[in-house]
């Protein structure tokens, strides 16, 4: 498979090849412009208002786009967010500190547009954002069971025990981020 390596500009946005023939572009978003797929795509059963967040205003969304498409054909937010049952570190007379973490929620893909790589290039420009922008040294999510396999080939790992929500399975994952893991895990799962 060719994969050209994304080029991170000033603006936010990435253009990289992901399969032969197909350019994609990740860019900043507004949220709105993320509920049609998040509702769709992971909750076809709700109302559109109905998976817009309270904490949505506060985080960072990206979009990614393929040519002769206006709307994104996935999206993915981002959020400041410890990392949870994150336990505070005292070290001498310091205040307590945490890992800086951030936690991306409602990745969505289009049905249509899965299995090409778009959803792996969109995680990866979600993670550098983190790192680079936020400050993070760890990104998390709270993920599907069923979609878990799909993580970890990325490099992400399962931490506490399963949960629901509705009658959907999750269990929490999490990847260490550095340099190296933002420019290669993503890549090797291609």
């Amino acid at each position: 498979m060719h994969c050209t390596r994304p080029l991170f500009g000033m603006s936010g946005q990435t253009e990289s090849e992901v399969k032969p023939n197909l350019v994609l572009r990740i860019t900043p978003i507004d949220v709105d412009a993320t509920l049609e797929l998040r509702q769709s795509v992971l909750w076809p059963s709700l109302s559109i208002a109905d998976v817009r967040l309270a904490e949505d205003d506060s985080g960072v969304h990206f979009g990614a786009f393929v040519p002769q498409h206006e709307k994104p054909v996935a999206v993915i937010s981002l959020f400041d967010e410890p990392l949870p049952g994150q336990h505070l570190v005292i070290y001498g007379n310091d205040s307590p500190s945490q890992i800086k973490s951030a936690r991306f929620r409602k990745f969505a893909c289009d049905l249509m547009h899965q299995n090409r790589g778009i959803g792996t290039h969109l995680l990866l420009h979600a993670a550098e954002a983190a790192r680079s922008t936020l400050g993070a040294s760890i990104i998390w999510c709270d993920a599907r069971t069923s979609s878990s396999a799909w993580y970890k080939k990325r490099g992400m790992i399962e931490f506490g025990d399963p949960f629901y929500k509705g009658d959907v399975k999750y269990i929490r994952m999490k990847m260490s981020l550095d340099a190296d893991t933002c420019k290669t895990s993503a890549y090797n799962a291609i």
